[in-house]
């Protein structure tokens, strides 16, 4: 019986959700807006920024985590060459975000996986390189992990990017 009512409120419950995010979808076309926040409590650095706020109507694109793989020859590139492997693992990156219609602009955030024992200084050279010194950087968190899905990967990397619609 309990199984019954729920399933009786639901519809018309759910049909109002839905009905509300279709007019919401439809009749607003406000600007989206990326806040850059380096509030004056955390450490400021010109790499990353501390906290990135999004607003309006967006498309946020998750990448999953890209290694050094070609996709041609489905290998490792650049075996023991963290910073070879970092620059594949930019043009994996890319060709993710431009299947989405975005690119490396519009991420917001990045989480970075560094192997243990690897230089995480030469695969933030590389980074640099790829990123550049734009006014607003985006949201970074490197981490140390013990190892990858594969032994022979040095660096893994995941991106969030926002996409004004």
């Amino acid at each position: 019986m309990r199984g019954q009512l729920t399933a009786s409120i639901a519809g018309p419950v759910t049909f109002m959700l839905v009905a509300t995010f279709i007019g919401a979808c439809t009749t607003e076309r406000a600007t989206v807006k990326v806040e850059h926040l380096s509030p004056p409590e955390l450490i400021q650095n010109p790499a990353f920024t501390q906290v990135i706020a999004v607003n309006g109507p967006h498309k946020t694109i998750y990448v999953g985590g890209q290694d050094a793989v070609d996709r041609a020859t489905r290998t490792t590139v650049g075996p023991g060459d963290i910073r070879v492997q970092t620059e594949q693992v930019f043009k994996n990156l890319r060709a993710a975000l431009t299947a989405a219609g975005a690119s490396l602009e519009h991420v917001v955030k990045w989480n970075v996986y560094v192997v243990a024992g690897q230089s995480a200084a030469s695969a933030f050279e590389v980074f640099q390189r790829e990123w550049g010194r734009k006014a607003n950087p985006p949201v970074v968190t490197v981490l140390y992990v013990h190892a990858l899905a594969n032994p022979e990967w040095l660096i893994e990397i995941d991106a969030v990017a926002v996409l004004p619609q």
